[in-house]
């Protein structure tokens, strides 16, 4: 485990040995724009893995190794935000740089931070805590009435086992807050009249030309024939409350941090 951690520190540092080294030739590339440009949960979970990982040789300043100053903004090797996440995933050959196993959100965390925090205010960051999100996704929250984790949950809700997989801490954030927003088209709420009649309402599973699969209001999968039916509508509202007013700001933080955890078997 040791040596795991010194890994993933040392991908970060050869992340930013690279931009040192394009500093030092001097000629710094065009700066981008980044105010706005990320969400700030992805920059608070980026500070959050800097702080697990980097800290130790980069320092808090991000100036604790020599020649390279992560502060500067200028990426010299990588100096667009997919060739950061390359060196970061992929590391780079013949040097201390090694590859790093990271997800989705976890890629997109740690270049937001990098990306802002010669700027950012520390202070200012919410940061959540797992245990206590996990205590408010089974309690306060009430999202196993809908979500599924490891086999325990419902099934009328997209499961939930390996999100972090797939979808941003930025996107996550604005689910609690704005679910209608940030619903995923295939998990859409469809209300359907067959042709004898019958009506379902569920989350809609897969759909192609022919036919669409749901999972309805009692967890049970239904395949239909779409030329057979009466009525076929896809509801734009998201059947996920918003947590805006639910949950205090620490208490999304903290579920969020929670959700960041769940990688799926393995």
């Amino acid at each position: 485990m040791e040596e795991r951690r010194f890994g993933r520190r040392l991908v970060l540092a050869s992340v930013l040995a690279a931009a040192g080294a394009l500093a030092a030739s001097g000629t710094a590339l065009a700066q981008q724009e980044h105010v706005g440009q990320y969400s700030q949960a992805d920059i608070n979970f980026g500070m959050s893995l800097y702080g697990d990982n980097c800290v130790s040789c980069h320092g808090p300043g991000g100036d604790g190794v020599d020649g390279v100053n992560l502060r500067s903004g200028q990426f010299r090797a990588a100096s667009s935000d997919y060739e950061l996440e390359q060196i970061i995933s992929n590391g780079i050959p013949d040097t201390a740089m090694l590859p790093g196993n990271y997800n989705e959100a976890e890629l997109a965390g740690l270049v937001a931070y990098l990306r802002m925090m010669g700027s950012l205010d520390a202070s200012d960051a919410t940061i959540g805590d797992a245990a206590r999100g996990e205590a408010l996704y089974n309690g306060k929250g009430d999202c196993a009435s809908c979500h599924r984790i490891g086999g325990a949950g419902s099934r009328t809700g997209p499961d939930l086992s390996d999100i972090a997989n797939y979808r941003t801490a930025g996107a996550m954030s604005g689910t609690l807050v704005d679910p209608t927003e940030a619903m995923v088209p295939i998990n859409r709420t469809v209300r359907i009249v067959a042709g004898d009649g019958t009506r379902y309402e569920g989350r809609r599973l897969n759909e192609d030309t022919y036919t669409v699969q749901i999972v309805d209001e009692n967890e049970r999968l239904v395949s239909l024939v779409k030329a057979d039916l009466r009525e076929y509508e896809i509801l734009t509202e998201s059947s996920m409350p918003s947590y805006a007013d639910t949950l205090t700001e620490q208490e999304r933080a903290d579920v969020l941090a929670y959700l960041l955890t769940l990688k799926g078997v393995g």
